[in-house]
């Protein structure tokens, strides 16, 4: 057995050890609660994933710096608020914050990001500076209430007689049904297809694909518009289990930003271990160790950094 082997069994012992330990004292202490806090974390994950994979596109594989990220979620989120009320078709409204998100940030990667490509510096200040924008605007626009959708109809109550669990809301078991779906659309969009093989190799040699006579600027549009839209669709699925006010972009920027880290950058899979880790921490954090529950998330970031500093599925450039 190698030296960098034994390290990582000595790693998993370190850390699986005491979380396997916490796991087993959790269920023989409160079966429900525990079973409870694992679904509620797999559900926060589903939807943390499914912004972070936008993130994951435009950040982890384009090397765009967009810190506005955020600000599209909530957009979306809005968008999609007010389509339900107008309207009170939840697809629509789905659609409506998709293509909202989608076509802004059409509009940021083609009038600004895309002069700036490899300038890592003048995109992080750029987007801060449009994040604070757009933020004021929706601000002045839906105003600091609370906003939060309905779930639609079918989703509505909770399923019942479930084992040991008992009841359990409909709408946010089907997050996790939203999370899978979008994450094997990604995934089968990268690596099976022409589409996903131009995005990757535009990303490796730009120049050697524009020289293959591919519209590499068009490519890279299409593809920070897409991420910009899961930001939006995120934003719309979030709004009935998340409320819509002032302050949410930044919490899912942070969120979607330690996801894409611990998992690694460009990395699919990566964003949705990373989601899962993170989900879990937090609904734990939160159940058992309300007080420290917020620095799990900063030892999750160090042991990552440490030893991992490209991620857990991060590869080299």
């Amino acid at each position: 057995m190698t030296r960098q082997e034994r390290i990582r069994w000595a790693l998993w012992i370190v850390i699986g050890g005491p979380i396997a330990v916490l796991s087993i004292w959790g269920l023989v202490d409160n079966t429900r609660l525990y079973l409870l806090t694992l679904l509620n974390g797999l559900t926060l994950a589903s939807l943390y994933f499914i912004v972070a994979s936008g993130f994951t596109l435009v950040f982890g594989l384009m090397r765009n710096v967009n810190l506005a990220h955020g600000s599209l979620y909530l957009l979306g989120g809005y968008v999609g608020y007010t389509i339900a009320l107008k309207t009170g078709w939840w697809i629509l409204a789905v659609a409506g914050g998709f293509l909202a998100a989608a076509v802004v940030g059409l509009l940021m990667q083609v009038v600004i990001l895309r002069h700036m490509q490899g300038q890592d510096l003048r995109q992080t200040m750029v987007t801060i500076g449009l994040s604070i924008v757009f933020a004021d605007l929706m601000l002045w626009v839906f105003t600091g209430e609370v906003h939060q959708m309905e779930a639609p109809e079918w989703l509505q109550g909770p399923i019942r007689d479930i084992p040991i669990i008992r009841a359990y809301s409909a709408y946010r078991l089907s997050l996790l049904g939203f999370g899978i779906g979008i994450g094997v659309f990604l995934w089968w969009l990268l690596n099976r297809t022409k589409v996903g093989t131009m995005i990757r190799a535009g990303v490796d040699d730009r120049a050697m694909l524009s020289a293959a006579g591919v519209n590499v600027n068009l490519v890279f549009a299409i593809t920070f518009m897409l991420g910009a839209g899961l930001a939006g669709l995120g934003g719309v699925i979030g709004a009935v289990e998340l409320s819509m006010v002032p302050g949410e972009d930044t919490r899912l920027l942070l969120a979607s930003l330690v996801v894409v880290i611990v998992g690694g950058m460009g990395s699919v899979v990566g964003a949705a271990i990373g989601a899962v880790i993170l989900g879990l921490a937090e609904t734990f954090g939160l159940a058992y160790a309300p007080t420290y529950s917020v620095v799990f998330t900063f030892i999750i970031l160090i042991g990552v950094l440490a030893f991992r500093p490209r991620g857990i599925m991060g590869k080299a450039a």
